[in-house]
């Protein structure tokens, strides 16, 4: 585990809404859109300074060193992507 960030930290938990139908949904294909949801999180949560501390199923947990006060540019996947009910209504 890299070095954790100490005093006040700021902690993220993750997790998918729904996993349980979306893997009845998807079948064998939910490993494969597991996998792009990770990827793209700790990219993310990397390059913004986090550091994972576990992950357990679909959830992860990070800590950062500091909560940011800007807006997070919202990030696509470059894979599987399933939009969501807030994609569907902008269309």
């Amino acid at each position: 585990m890299s070095d954790l960030p100490g005093g006040t930290v700021t902690l993220v938990f993750t997790d998918i809404e729904g996993s349980t139908r979306l893997l009845a949904s998807l079948g064998a294909r939910y490993e494969e859109v597991l996998a792009s949801h990770r990827k793209l999180l700790r990219e993310a949560f990397q390059f913004h300074g986090g550091v994972e501390i576990d992950t357990q199923g679909d959830a992860l947990f990070y800590a950062f060193a500091k909560a940011t006060t800007r807006s997070p540019r919202r990030l696509r996947p470059s894979g599987p992507f399933l939009p969501t009910t807030s994609d569907k209504a902008s269309r």
